[in-house]
């Protein structure tokens, strides 16, 4: 114990006491400075978070508080803000006017987002939806008044809530505790978990299905009932059990399937959990599996003459044992093979999914596999003709063991029974005489492909011809030149210049050697290069010529303009010295008209 004891935060003391409300034996000592500490954190300059601690706090103490102060305190805008007001209302009393913030309940159930009518939401993220979760079922408890939250949202928020199986930091572990602990325990909705304890299969070793039956903690119900409304075969969608009460034993909820005598396969299973009000998500639907053991019945195998001059010798063979002898089948003999197969505990007939029959050649390895297919009254038979089969076999003679294979997703035991040797002949046998082993596992031949021939070229004369009718126009072009003269006045040596016909040039070579020696991304890459280089040269050369062209006309109109300004004078001049004359000769003489 020390004698200075450690001044603590707003902020520290909320987190103290929440280990207060877990922890009973915690004493944490409460002096003057801490409660005024806490109760000026109450205040509209203060954020929500802020409030919503020191409210916990204060309440996590026994400390007193002014509800209806920290009331007018809230302030609501941000979803995360609306929330922890809600949650700090939650702690208030009773007679404070709490209606405008349980109202908000209602206006952020309309702000939820729906994904695919599966999860709910807010854009916030998961942290957000735990905590509105929880405040929300807080106040309503708080108040006893049910929260505005239909059955299938609360579906699509437990989803939400839980889809995740890891979560980034501790704050949102935290958010999604406190939504667990308020689902499982508030006086209006309690979400209910169902599933199969192991998996969801009987048979008729394990007659009983059991179902544990919890809240979103994992905690037991035990005072629901479980009724198993319907239950129909997946195939023929035909039902096989209705109202069947579950009973409970050791906090799990068992009902014997098997009495009620159903076939091998899934069935649909339909069950209603009721006992509490507050149940939803109570009505589940459950695919079971019905496993059972399958017994080979009447298993004969039988030689058949083609000509049916013999009539066939049958043998019956017992499972699992092996037939004694052995089989002999060629070009004129067939061998033939015909079981059934049922449930091993009620002799109904069955027919699994997979029923192969196997021939492996125990001296080449060769394996060959046909399915067995049931006739209409589900007689499993298989015949072998060695004349249409020889093909498969490669013609190879010798001596195969025969496998029945059976397997199906109900069975509880595969067969892979060896039920006898069957000696094959083919008559065109065209093996070689030293036998390899066949396997998947060697490179396979090769295949040898011939590419289409290229077409015959023309003779040389054409071909110079050819080119020389193409290069014919510049040919034309230079002589023109030379005859008429080419303008090149006007070329300048500045360095923009040269760089754009070289650029040019180097362009039109590239196209030549494009055809020769590159292909379309080598090109491309060049072309790049080069034109870049082109662009900018042009355009500065073509800058220049501009700034030139201007300058031209610029000095042709100045001699112009002082050409015009002097023929203005001279011709003012002259209209002023017509103008005296007028006045000098016409004037007198109309004033002598006149008089």
């Amino acid at each position: 114990h020390n004698t200075h004891r450690p001044s603590f935060t707003a902020h520290e003391h909320f987190y103290f006491s929440i280990l207060i409300q877990t922890d009973c034996t915690l004493y944490i000592p409460v002096s003057n400075d801490t409660r005024d500490l806490l109760l000026a954190t109450v205040s509209e300059d203060s954020t929500a978070s802020q409030i919503h601690q020191s409210v916990s706090a204060l309440s996590a103490l026994g400390l007193p508080l002014a509800s209806q102060e920290v009331v007018s305190a809230l302030k609501a805008l941000h979803v995360l803000i609306i929330i922890l007001a809600l949650l700090t209302a939650s702690r208030l009393s009773q007679q404070a006017e709490l209606g405008d913030i349980l109202e908000e309940i209602e206006d952020l159930a309309a702000r939820l987002d729906d994904l695919g009518g599966v999860y709910l939401q807010f854009e916030e993220g998961l942290e957000a939806t735990a905590l509105f979760v929880s405040a929300a079922y807080s106040l309503s408890d708080h108040v006893d008044m049910e929260p505005p939250l239909k059955e299938d949202q609360v579906i699509q928020l437990v989803n939400s809530i839980f889809s995740k199986k890891s979560w980034d930091s501790l704050s949102e572990a935290f958010s999604v505790a406190s939504a667990a602990a308020s689902l499982s325990n508030n006086h209006f909705h309690v979400p209910v978990i169902v599933s199969a304890q192991g998996p969801a299969a009987v048979s008729h070793s394990h007659p009983f299905l059991r179902l544990q039956v919890t809240d979103v903690l994992c905690q037991p119900l035990s005072s629901a009932s479980v009724l198993a409304e319907s239950a129909s075969a997946v195939s023929s969608k035909s039902a096989v059990l209705s109202q069947a009460l579950f009973t409970l034993r050791d906090g799990v909820f068992e009902l014997n399937f098997m009495a009620s005598q159903p076939a091998s396969g899934y069935y649909q299973f339909s069950v209603a959990i009721a006992g509490d009000s507050r149940f939803v998500a109570n009505h589940v639907e459950l695919k079971v599996k019905v496993s059972t053991r399958v017994a080979i019945n009447n298993m004969d195998l039988s030689v058949v003459d083609k000509d049916q001059s013999i009539g066939p010798k049958t043998t019956r063979v017992e499972y699992p044992t092996k037939a004694k002898a052995s089989f002999m089948a060629d070009g004129h003999q067939n061998f033939a093979m015909t079981f059934q197969l049922v449930d091993e505990t009620t002799g109904v007939e069955l027919t699994p999914h997979q029923t192969f029959v196997r021939l492996h050649n125990q001296k080449t390895g060769q394996e060959v596999v046909f399915v067995a297919e049931p006739d209409s009254k589900n007689l499993y038979k298989f015949e072998l003709d060695t004349a249409e089969r020889k093909t498969e076999f490669d013609s190879i003679s010798g001596t195969y063991a025969l496998y029945l294979m059976v397997g199906d997703a109900t069975l509880e035991n595969p067969i892979l029974w060896n039920v006898a040797d069957v000696v094959l002949k083919f008559l065109d046998e065209e093996a070689p005489g030293t036998i390899q082993a066949k396997t998947l596992y060697v490179p396979k031949p090769e295949i040898p492909h011939l590419f289409r021939e290229p077409e015959k070229k023309p003779p040389t004369a054409v071909s110079n011809t050819f080119t020389a009718l193409v290069l014919s126009p510049f040919l034309l072009l230079l002589i023109l030149w030379f005859k008429l003269g080419a303008n090149i006045s006007n070329f300048t040596l500045s360095p923009s210049t040269i760089l754009f016909h070289i650029g040019h040039a180097a362009t039109l070579g590239l196209m030549y050697v494009y055809w020769t020696h590159l292909n379309m991304f080598q090109t491309l890459k060049y072309l790049a290069i080069i034109g870049s280089l082109t662009f900018l040269a042009g355009n500065r050369m073509l800058a220049q010529k501009a700034v030139k062209r201007y300058s031209n006309r610029f000095k042709l109109i100045v001699p112009l303009l002082s050409f015009a300004s002097t023929r203005m004078v001279s011709m003012f001049r002259l209209s002023k010295s017509l103008t005296l004359t007028y006045l000098v000769h016409y004037v007198p003489f109309i004033h002598y008209i006149e008089n």
